[in-house]
């Protein structure tokens, strides 16, 4: 089951997709269930009656003609891992656990629904605005200490997630902070496809495309710590709550082609081993991330406004 969040006369709304171009509204489908994913995820047996209800329903509308809202309407927590990929390692030439994964958080502002414009900080202020493709998990269930082999049984479902980073501001300090939150610097979605339909994540890709150029390609069995895994460590600490969000690393960036001519101006390029001509996302560019079997998060690129003084 693949269920999306959109706008509905500027209410947020579910809808559940019954083929790749169509989808039925959830408040046609049953009246009594809500309509955010945060509160279907907290609802005793949410998926389970959403799932009852789209049983051989037809699609009356057009997924293109939708304007997604953002698929978790406020996330409890969004987790995001770093160095979780074998290859990501190796192109950093960075050092970390191979006991404890390496987390930080995000907050909710930093993320754009799926189709919505990311947007670059102005180019005095910073030029290296990565992308970042990784496998987006969604809890369903929460729990406290829950054991490895119990851990998926917590997974409402699986998303796409651009994890966009401002790299100069990363490495302001260790906590990588401001750097990973930059007001509407990532997205996720363009859906959730629950964990029964997905199946078995080592056994898809992620997939990165810059202006259509394959930039990362990489299988989720290269990561480090697997999805189990990170759920057993964070419930040892904390209890995970429906519709808390994990980003689950990024691999290491492609080598360009040696007749590459998509490079930026890198002058501001942040990385520990450089890797010539390489990337970053900047104003009229268009990104996709796609996870194999789950579909695919598409974003264009905007420039921000000049650094002024803007009183809220």
């Amino acid at each position: 089951m693949r269920i999306i969040s959109y706008f509905d006369q500027g209410v947020p709304s579910l809808g559940v997709m019954t083929s790749d171009t169509t989808y039925a509204a959830v408040h046609d489908l049953d009246r009594r269930l809500p309509h955010t994913l945060d509160a279907l995820l907290r609802l005793s047996e949410g998926l389970a009656k959403l799932r009852t209800a789209a049983g051989g329903a037809a699609g009356k509308h057009r997924l293109s003609e939708v304007t997604y809202a953002p698929l978790l309407e406020q996330p409890h927590a969004f987790w995001a891992l770093a160095l979780n990929f074998k290859t990501h390692i190796l192109e950093t030439g960075l050092t970390t656990s191979e006991v404890h994964p390496q987390i930080f958080l995000r907050v909710p502002k930093s993320f754009v629904p799926p189709n919505a414009p990311l947007v670059a900080p102005p180019l005095d202020l910073a030029r290296a605005f990565d992308y970042e493709a990784e496998l987006g998990v969604v809890i369903g269930r929460g729990g406290r200490h829950i054991p490895i082999e119990r851990a998926l049984e917590h997974v409402a479902g699986y998303c796409c997630v651009n994890e966009g980073s401002v790299r100069e501001f990363q490495r302001h300090n260790r906590q990588f902070g401001l750097g990973k939150n930059f007001e509407s610097s990532g997205s996720y979605g363009p859906w959730l496809m629950t964990a029964d339909e997905f199946g078995d994540p080592a056994r898809h890709e992620v997939i990165a495309r810059l202006n259509g150029v394959v930039r990362m390609r990489a299988p989720l069995s290269d990561m480090l710590f697997s999805v189990a895994q990170v759920i057993n460590y964070l419930s040892t600490g904390y209890t995970l709550q429906p519709g808390d969000m994990i980003a689950m690393g990024t691999s290491g960036a492609l080598p360009p082609a040696p007749d590459d001519t998509a490079g930026n101006d890198l002058s501001g390029q942040i990385r520990h081993k450089p890797i010539p001509g390489s990337v970053h996302m900047k104003p009229g560019d268009t990104i996709e991330v796609e996870i194999t079997g789950l579909g695919v998060l598409s974003n264009p690129i905007t420039a921000d406004l000049p650094v002024v003084y803007r009183p809220a």
